[in-house]
């Protein structure tokens, strides 16, 4: 995906890059025998990184068009040279899918090559074997029909029921990407340094926080605001399920938007876009690993009476990638993992690590009364 790109174009409120990988280039860094980096390296966090193998460059979305109408596909990579694709009848989530049509095809490296079958046989969804490995948690899902195709140069060749396609692949961008602090926000972190946090590295050359695996916790405590959050999944493709990336944007240490690597799967309440324990997504509008991605939330904490009674929940609206995944959700208590503090007090704002390193940048917030 970081090869270049021919054009740009919009796709619900996202801005779009065709993608043109230059699939021969990974190929020579990612094939041969010889024992390398490449053998026991298992996590990947630069997209400039030399030794990321094939599998990275095919993983991703496409776009095309049917006879019958817009076709979307996201390509999940399994480690190894395996793949899981899936084929959503009417576009790409949030971009045409119809919410309930999808077909998954099962894909192996040939060569410089993916192809692609039916995916067929017992599965289970997030499996750890790629031939056991269900994207969605129903298998076959609903809709599912015989698709199967070749990626080669960057191209998807694909023949669908409905006759052939040639979907581009494409690099959605979130609207908010890289927004602008607005007057009187608290900036918690631009880049130049980590004052506002307890722990967390700055990578300086890149101007980004990283957690290294540990959580990074603000030093203000708050109550009600808006925010706006850049994160950066790594790229693990042999994980599976929360090993994949896991982290957490908790609201007031209390309350967490789930952060993970669940690009392509059924969007549930412990991946990206969901509130931990609580809440489905309306929407899996995760990216891929390695792209920068955005949540920007309207938090409303939780009222006390004098006595110190809870009298009213938390309600939260997320927006991941600018699309509402959580629409005034009412969260009925704390999802775990948080401070020990009674609901309905300021706290923090947490990045939890979780083992995982997870990259974060353009953080601001605004109070509100």
């Amino acid at each position: 995906m970081h090869r270049g790109f021919s054009r740009s174009i919009t796709i619900a409120g996202l801005a779009v890059a065709l993608c043109l990988p230059n699939s021969q280039a990974f190929a020579q860094k990612g094939g041969g025998g010889k024992k390398d980096a490449k053998k026991t390296k298992e996590v990947w966090t630069d997209v400039k990184d030399a030794s990321l193998p094939l599998d990275f460059a095919i993983q991703g979305e496409y776009v095309g068009a049917t006879k019958s109408g817009k076709v979307g596909v996201q390509i999940i990579a399994l480690g190894k040279g395996q793949f899981q694709a899936v084929v959503f009848a009417g576009g790409l989530p949030g971009d045409g899918w119809n919410g309930v049509a999808r077909s998954l095809m099962q894909g192996s490296l040939e060569g410089d090559k993916a192809l692609f079958a039916p995916a067929e046989g017992k599965r289970k969804y997030i499996a750890q074997k790629p031939e056991e490995f269900s994207a969605t948690a129903a298998f076959p899902p609903k809709g599912h029909a015989p698709h199967s195709g070749v990626v080669s140069d960057g191209k998807l060749t694909l023949k669908t029921p409905s006759g052939p396609a040639e979907p581009a692949k494409v690099q959605r961008k979130s609207p908010t990407l890289g927004k602008q602090a607005p007057d009187g926000a608290i900036v918690l972190f631009d880049g130049k340094d980590t004052a506002e946090w307890n722990r967390g590295r700055l990578d300086k050359e890149n101007g980004i926080l990283n957690t290294d695996g540990g959580d990074v916790v603000s030093k203000r405590k708050f109550n009600n605001y808006t925010m706006h959050i850049e994160f950066m999944l790594p790229y693990r493709p042999d994980a599976r399920g929360q090993g994949r990336g896991n982290s957490g944007f908790y609201q007031v240490d209390h309350y967490e938007a789930q952060i993970l690597d669940s690009f392509g799967l059924e969007g549930k309440n412990n991946e990206t876009g969901g509130i931990y324990t609580k809440s489905n997504p309306k929407v899996n509008m995760c990216l891929p690993p390695l792209q920068w991605q955005t949540y920007d939330v309207d938090f409303t904490n939780a009222i006390a009476d004098e006595k110190g009674k809870k009298v009213k929940n938390a309600r939260v609206t997320l927006r991941l990638n600018g699309v509402v995944v959580q629409d005034d959700l009412e969260i009925t208590g704390p999802t775990g993992g948080g401070r020990s503090e009674p609901e309905a007090t300021p706290g923090p704002i947490k990045l939890q690590g979780h083992g995982n390193p997870l990259q974060f940048r353009n953080i601001w917030i605004v109070e509100r009364k």
